[in-house]
């Protein structure tokens, strides 16, 4: 899609219509996340800081976005592309593959079945897209990239729309490209590509896959070396198993103390486990997230025995991960996520924690006790039938959350301590996705 989320807030308010708007977090820790053709003709882009953006830009638009809008905008994409093929291949909100190879006798050759798509989507969502026709998902890729517009201080040029690359014609295509259009080409790889005086895909094509792999790894130089030859043999994949879950937030300042971030750590877990149950999934591997105010990035994990969704045996969990970090340093990101999912239809229900227990820390084996200082509970004891009695409670207290929030919305109950002076302060999807906001400045153009 063309500017995905800044397209959608134009759809929404036409006010918006030739503006430069950018999506993304305005604070001073904020990102671009998407902005209009109008933006980019100041050469802004995703991922920009939006300081850098603002400084190109002094009268863009800055909304903070709205990932629940822009979710039932992708649904809506993606029913356009199943009409056209079983087979579509999600790998964002705006971006998807669609094999076709199994209806041509139905729809007509690939590039007619392209233009039939980018109608469809203009006609149904009232937006534009790029398509890229191709052999591969890689040449597709960066097919329906050249497919686009392009900025320009008088206004967007429209491109192509569609752009078809035949298999004899993938490596002329392909070879004058920079280098960080393949995947796996991040700042530092494309840093020590460089220094090997590769700076496009057909120079690299040109370095033998052994000096790859001893200068990126042998498991990157391998892949890299296939992609500049245009070698890609993945399909299309219909459905994609989920690896994990997770949230994460960038705050405005730095956190120091460990008070200041369990509430933040207990609404994550919240959202992790409503967005686990709402896909009936659990996990046994919980991960604590830590970006220090100088970007170094620590992670802490622990595998309970079984499987979690709970958000209260999670807020546990990550809250004990979090107590064996540092933080007096000062902490500008904090996520929790949790991995190994199984469906919960395949797995029998989990045994989580009492409610005041917690992990330790990782020094010992992250066992649970009791933070009154009361040994464990062990099956056999006499006082295992009240905590199983307590836990049979909270399954069910938290089954009816569950309830209350797929029928009024996840503000509409939560947890106590996230009450706060404005309310209920639950962690939706997509919330500070891209760094934290800031209030507008006088006379400047947020909204």
């Amino acid at each position: 899609m063309d500017s995905f989320f800044a397209s959608v807030e134009v759809l929404d308010d036409p006010s918006l219509v030739g503006r430069p708007v950018i999506v993304g977090g305005a604070g001073a820790r904020g990102v671009v996340a998407s902005c209009t053709y109008e933006a980019r003709a100041f050469g802004i882009h995703s991922a920009m800081p939006s300081v850098e953006a603002r400084r190109r830009c002094p009268h863009a638009v800055f909304l903070p976005g709205r990932f629940s809008r822009y979710t039932e905008m992708s649904e809506r994409l993606h029913a356009v592309l199943r009409r056209f093929s079983p087979v579509v291949e999600g790998i964002s909100l705006d971006e998807a593959f669609v094999d076709v190879a199994g209806v041509r006798r139905l729809l007509g050759p690939p590039p007619e079945v392209a233009r039939s798509i980018r109608h469809a989507v203009h006609e149904d969502l009232h937006m534009e897209c790029g398509v890229g026709v191709a052999r591969t998902k890689l040449i597709a890729k960066l097919a329906s990239r050249a497919a686009k517009p392009v900025p320009t201080p008088e206004g967007p040029r429209p491109g192509p729309g569609v752009v078809v690359v035949l298999p004899v014609e993938e490596l002329s295509f392909l070879h004058p490209l920079p280098v960080r259009a393949l995947w796996g080409v991040g700042p530092a790889t494309a840093r020590r590509l460089d220094a090997l005086g590769v700076t496009t895909v057909g120079e690299l094509a040109r370095i033998p896959a052994d000096t790859l792999c001893r200068s990126l790894g042998t498991a990157n130089g391998r892949l890299l070396s296939e992609l500049a030859r245009g070698e890609d043999n993945r399909k299309v994949e219909a459905t994609r198993e989920v690896k994990s879950v997770g949230h994460e937030e960038t705050f405005a300042v730095d956190i120091s103390v460990h008070d200041g971030l369990h509430r933040h750590v207990l609404r994550m877990a919240d959202a992790v486990g409503t967005r686990l149950r709402e896909a009936r999934l659990v996990g046994r591997t919980v991960t604590v997230k830590v970006r220090y105010g100088d970007r170094a990035t620590i992670t802490r994990s622990h595998t309970v025995g079984a499987p979690l969704d709970s958000p209260r045996a999670l807020g546990a969990v990550a809250g004990a991960l979090l107590d064996a970090v540092d933080v007096s340093p000062g902490i500008r990101l904090l996520g929790v996520s949790v991995s190994g999912l199984v469906d919960t239809d395949t797995t029998a229900r989990q045994l989580s924690f009492d409610d005041d227990e917690a992990p330790r820390n990782e020094a010992e084996e992250l066992r649970v006790h009791p933070a009154s200082g009361r040994p464990p509970v062990v099956p056999g004891d006499p006082a295992h039938d009240t905590a199983a009695a307590r836990e049979l409670a909270w399954h069910e207290v938290e089954a009816a959350v569950s309830a209350i929030r797929a029928r009024y919305g996840n503000a509409s109950v939560g947890p106590a301590t996230l009450v706060g002076r404005d309310g209920l302060a639950v962690k939706e999807r997509g919330d500070t996705q891209w760094g934290p906001s800031a209030p507008p400045a006088p006379g400047g153009g947020d909204r």
